[in-house]
């Protein structure tokens, strides 16, 4: 697994062997039962992941027990709860909706590994860029786009889902109710749309 993350940063970065065997001694292994709860609301954690194998998602329940999907990370994705940084406490759970296997990262890592690998603080800078137009696109997907547009920007973004991912958790990300997603696949398998 500590492999796959190798070739993770090898596709990103220009990274030898050498240089990743100097920054990988904090690298962990671990594997995640299907519907293990990883990380609670309230944690300071001390670790993100990186998915080798299976499927984490983030998430928020209000007061009224309403779950509310802020991201799901599928094979060679990054999940964290940003809080988790600054040593704030997590405002979301972090499960496996498969059984997931993972490196753990400390916080840090990128930030620490930059350091020894200066070829990581472009790579550092562009996942914090694409973390953040993924949350504008994301804040304004769900402000102003239809629930069809959201569920196709979901296929776009997540191809390899709709099949792994229960429907009520779809509806969950898109912010819209399970039958609103049922009427959406409906009326695009009507216009022979095949995700």
């Amino acid at each position: 697994m500590i492999d796959q993350f190798k070739n993770y940063l090898k596709e990103k970065i220009q990274i030898t062997d050498e240089q990743f065997d100097s920054i990988s001694a904090d690298l962990k292994v671990k594997k995640f039962e299907k519907n293990e709860i990883i990380q609670y609301t309230g944690d300071i954690s001390k670790h993100g992941f990186f998915v080798c194998k299976g499927l984490l998602r983030a998430y928020s329940i209000d007061t009224k027990g309403k779950e509310h999907i802020l991201q799901f990370a599928p094979e060679n994705w990054l999940i964290s709860d940003r809080n988790n940084m600054n040593n704030e406490a997590s405002i979301f759970f972090i499960d496996a909706i498969e059984a997931t296997e993972t490196v753990l990262m400390p916080n840090d890592f990128i930030e620490q590994a930059a350091i020894k690998v200066p070829c990581l603080q472009p790579m550092h800078i562009r996942l914090l860029n694409n973390s953040i137009r993924f949350m504008q696109r994301r804040i304004n997907m769900l402000l102003s786009a239809t629930a069809e547009e959201r569920y196709l920007d979901f296929i776009k973004l997540y191809p390899n889902l709709t099949l792994r991912v229960p429907q009520w958790m779809i509806a969950s990300y898109l912010g819209i109710t399970p039958e609103s997603l049922s009427r959406v696949r409906k009326e695009l398998a009507n216009k022979h749309f095949r995700p």
